[in-house]
């Protein structure tokens, strides 16, 4: 869940189930006495040493939930603090991110990747099993999805973060998540959870509103892959959600996907790190290592099912939509397999990047890549150069054309037209526009969520083809055409695309010792140009005196051996350059 709105606003989280047909509970009173609250104490993982029986969590002790929310919204500081309560982890000062396991993660402070986590957590005598799933921001849409394509009805826990910031709104918030969701104001969390102020209270909702697990241990496995990592001593490690059934080491399963047939090796939770079980049961969350070797064959939404006990797969879930697309290719097209075997890799840990195969007469062979936003495709780029040392070249997005040759006049151009205009109360309104797919998959997404500081939403669905008067723009350094920036763009903001696209180069390429011509072209006519000077060398720095014929001689020659390199000299464009180009929106 996320709320939409303007300064001011608070945080909301949602902690979604994964059982149907539950009814929320009553909620807890705000300000009552701790003792309101049913006697819970922590149940440590330390307690654990051997491997973990599971088999003593029974379904009704068994709770399966998420937090899913917009960037930047403390989904990962919650999780640090519920690993705390639950005794999990170790307080300490340094708990930051914990479930944040690659370097981009902690480099930009945010989640780039789901994490599973299984709670251990004892509550009026009981000890109970709470499966965490961490989700990032930037892939919230696509777990979300997964909850939503087997659940008949979604059990949510309103949970309004962050409420020690100066322009918290928290009421505001409540009235709200009770008229968009018809949920009462009263059953919303309040917590800050920089401050651990009231999280409790959220491991306590968790158990008494979300219901356990509708399964069957007694039914052959079906179990749910959701997610996957890949270990390149180990092969796939997926994570799996059984439904059904029992699994454990030795079992023979097949993949619903692929119907291949593979050897379990390894099961276990996560807490957060690996830990062995003897088996998994219904109802519970894990790992499973079965010796899979190629990306493909674990698949997201897969069903795994025992040798000769064959069941109907679990339906599948939508995958997120895309809303940057841009082609990637190698520097070195001799590194073309080794980049192919990194983005296959990534993507099994990516389910929401799309991959098409494309090819470039300047560039070669490459992927044309789809991605939830900007910062989705540097994060996915960086991962790429952090993890296994790729270089890559990232062009302009593009989107395919029909392109039907006649009359000009025939042609009207159409940028956006207005279908809709609802207002869903005083402060919130849903627009609904007709757009060339051109207009969206540069940086709309990213200006949208700039613009509304993260709470405004968009969704689009393809429209089909509809004629429009585009062009052809060539991008050219010193008369040379880049083949990576050439796009097709609306005749009426050809100008000013090229024009801004002229300027951030520019300001990206490192000076010459020749000057450099960058110009926007459209076939034989220049839209808009800018020049990087050159160096300057004072060739005059020896001459005190004499013939001022000599001093014109060295300016000459200084300025044919100029003229002479710029035909020869190579411009390179570094790679972070065309990520720049990109980013249309000024930052004047």
């Amino acid at each position: 869940m996320w709320t939409l709105g303007g300064r001011g606003w608070g945080c909301a989280r949602t902690l979604a189930r994964w059982a149907p047909g539950a009814a929320l509970g009553p909620a807890p009173t705000f300000g009552a006495a701790p003792e309101s609250w049913p006697t819970c104490r922590v149940y440590s993982s330390a307690e654990f040493k051997e491997k973990l029986d599971m088999s003593r969590f029974p379904v009704e002790n068994i709770r399966n939930f998420s937090i899913v929310a917009h960037v930047d919204h403390g989904k990962s500081t919650l999780a640090d603090r519920l690993l705390e309560l639950t005794g999990t982890i170790d307080k300490t000062k340094n708990n930051k991110q914990v479930l944040d396991k690659l370097q981009v993660e902690r480099e930009r402070g945010i989640t780039v990747k789901a994490q599973t986590a299984s709670l251990f957590y004892n509550c009026e005598g009981k000890q109970y099993l709470l499966n965490l799933i961490d989700t990032p921001g930037i892939q919230a849409q696509t777990v979300a999805n997964f909850f939503l394509a087997f659940e008949a009805q979604l059990s949510v826990i309103p949970v309004i973060n962050k409420i020690d910031l100066k322009n918290a709104d928290p009421e505001r918030v409540e009235n709200q998540i009770e008229k968009v969701f018809d949920i009462p104001s009263d059953e919303c969390i309040k917590i800050s959870a920089k401050l651990g102020t009231n999280v409790e209270s959220v491991l306590q909702a968790v158990i008494e509103r979300i219901p356990p697990p509708k399964v069957h241990r007694k039914n052959p496995l079906r179990a749910l892959v959701f997610d996957s990592t890949f270990d390149q001593y180990r092969g796939v490690i997926a994570n799996v959600a059984l439904f059904d059934g029992v699994v454990s080491k030795g079992d023979k399963i097949v993949s619903a996907h692929t119907q291949k047939t593979y050897e379990v090796n390894e099961v276990g939770v996560l807490n957060p790190n690996e830990q062995p079980t003897h088996k998994l049961y219904a109802g519970q969350v894990g790992y499973l290592i079965a010796g899979m070797k190629n990306v493909i064959e674990a698949q997201i939404g897969d069903t795994l099912y025992l040798h000769k006990q064959p069941v109907e797969p679990l339906p599948g879930f939508k995958s997120a939509k895309p809303m940057v697309f841009a082609g990637m290719y190698p520097v070195d097209q001799s590194e073309y397999n080794n980049l192919k075997s990194a983005i296959e890799k990534l993507t099994l840990n990516d389910s929401s990047v799309t991959v098409h195969r494309d090819s470039s007469l300047a560039l070669g062979a490459g992927w044309r890549l789809g991605f939830l936003g900007l910062l989705h495709m540097e994060v996915f780029n960086q991962r790429l150069e952090q993890e296994y040392n790729a270089s890559v070249i990232l062009t302009t997005p593009t989107v395919p054309y029909k392109a039907v040759l006649s009359s000009s006049k025939l042609i009207k151009a159409r940028r956006a037209v207005q279908k809709n205009m609802i207002f869903i109360d005083q402060n919130r309104v849903m627009l609904k526009y007709l757009f060339p797919l051109n207009e969206i998959v540069v940086d709309f997404y990213d200006s949208l969520k700039s613009l509304s500081s993260g709470y405004a939403s968009f969704d689009y669905e393809d429209a089909g083809y509809q004629t429009a008067e585009l062009v052809k723009m060539d991008i050219l350094l010193n008369g040379n055409t880049v083949e990576e920036l050439v796009t097709v763009v609306h005749k009426d903001k050809a100008h000013s695309i090229g024009k801004a696209i002229c300027e951030r180069l520019k300001d990206s390429l490192p000076r010459q010792l020749f000057e450099i011509a960058i110009q926007a072209a459209i076939g034989s006519k220049i839209i808009a140009r800018e020049t990087v000077k050159a160096y300057r060398k004072n060739v005059l720095a020896k001459c005190y005196g004499g013939d001022i014929t000599r001093k014109m001689k060295l300016l000459k020659r200084q300025a044919e051996g100029k003229k002479k390199l710029r035909k020869i000299g190579n411009v390179e464009v570094p790679k972070d350059a065309f990520i720049k180009v990109l980013k249309t929106r000024s930052s004047k």
